[in-house]
């Protein structure tokens, strides 16, 4: 790692922020070469670096100065503009919402998938780096060692999504809810179209424009299809998105076609050979993945491996994934991967 390496942290203050922040102290980075930055409700607050703290600074264009890397964890909306500001300053800029991910002229990477297209030997245009949406990374992790064994058709994704794909703003809601109904109230959704209390909401994001699907959704298909492509074929990932009242973690039941059928066992076998999974799949004994074991855990839980005898080319499988946990360390993984670049 470079002595004189400065990194910046946009959305210091929300949950994956502060994820970030315990993931590059954890790495090591020396805490005077972090600074974190917030929006300007944020500003001159304090938050947690090991036993130091930083305090919030604006991000602006003339904040990003002489920063070699910037780890956006902030939405979309804002990631469209303080991306090329923080280019126009000189650094290399990683951001985890969707502002970037249908750009082709900007890389899309997921970490210990196509992590080599980051180093000096490759060349994009800017300097801007996007990253897949959560359950795509899963998603496709989960599919890739398959598709290297025995080729894969498509995959089809049930996800079941913690309020903290909302942020600060969505684990406060469940947390009023929560209250409100165990005191016999009946809350007003805020954040989510729909009471996620004690409930289940088959929409997570808005829909696209003329269509059923909603953008979490279609970001997957499209996010897999780049992903993929590199590799000259194009596995279909598509799903449904369900906000589930847990505020931690998502859970994905997973169905996928392989274009030759085998054995549990060998399926089984494959999922172990990829370091971003761990197989947890004895469920005789009632091990198998959930979203309270995942946490803290950059790896994807996988397990509940099954196969249907009428139809031996679809597999099924269950997995639980960190989401605020895993993007984070993707951040970080690309952002160190960048500064290893020439300026």
């Amino acid at each position: 790692m470079r002595e004189n390496l400065r990194i910046g942290v946009v959305g210091a203050t929300g949950v994956v922020g502060r994820e970030v922040l315990a993931n590059l102290y954890a790495r090591d980075v020396p805490v005077e070469q972090v600074q974190a930055f917030g929006s300007e409700r944020s500003k001159g607050l304090e938050v947690e670096y090991g036993e130091d703290t930083l305090e919030v600074e604006r991000a602006s264009a003339d904040a990003f100065r002489g920063l070699h890397v910037v780890l956006l964890a902030t939405p979309a909306e804002a990631s469209r503009t303080l991306a090329p500001a923080a280019q126009a300053a000189g650094a290399w800029v990683v951001d985890a919402s969707s502002a970037f991910r249908g750009d082709g002229n900007v890389p899309l990477i997921l970490p210990g998938f196509n992590t080599e297209a980051l180093g000096p030997g490759f060349s994009f245009k800017g300097r801007v780096v996007s990253l897949p949406g959560i359950v795509t990374s899963a998603a496709v992790h989960l599919v890739e060692p398959l598709r290297r064994a025995f080729g894969v058709v498509r995959a089809q994704v049930t996800a079941m999504m913690g309020v903290s794909s909302a942020g600060v703003r969505g684990i406060a809601e469940l947390e009023k809810q929560t209250a409100d109904l165990l005191s016999g109230r009946e809350p007003e959704p805020q954040a989510f179209p729909h009471r996620v209390g004690f409930n289940l909401v088959p929409q997570v994001g808005g829909f696209m424009v003329n269509s059923p699907w909603t953008e979490e959704e279609g970001g997957w298909t499209l996010e897999a299809a780049r992903l993929f492509a590199a590799l000259g074929e194009t596995p279909v990932l598509a799903g449904t998105a369900v906000q589930v009242p847990t505020f931690h973690g998502h859970g994905l039941v997973v169905n996928v076609q392989l274009k030759k059928a085998g054995p549990v066992e060998q399926v089984r076998a494959a999922l172990k050979t990829s370091p971003s999974l761990k197989v947890l799949d004895a469920p005789g004994e009632r091990v198998y993945p959930m979203p309270m074991l995942v946490m803290s855990d950059p790896a994807v839980h996988v397990g509940r491996v099954r196969a249907f005898p009428q139809a031996p080319e679809w597999v099924t499988l269950f997995a639980s994934v960190d989401n605020a946990g895993r993007a984070a360390a993707h951040l970080v993984d690309a952002g160190l991967k960048l500064a290893e670049r020439p300026a």
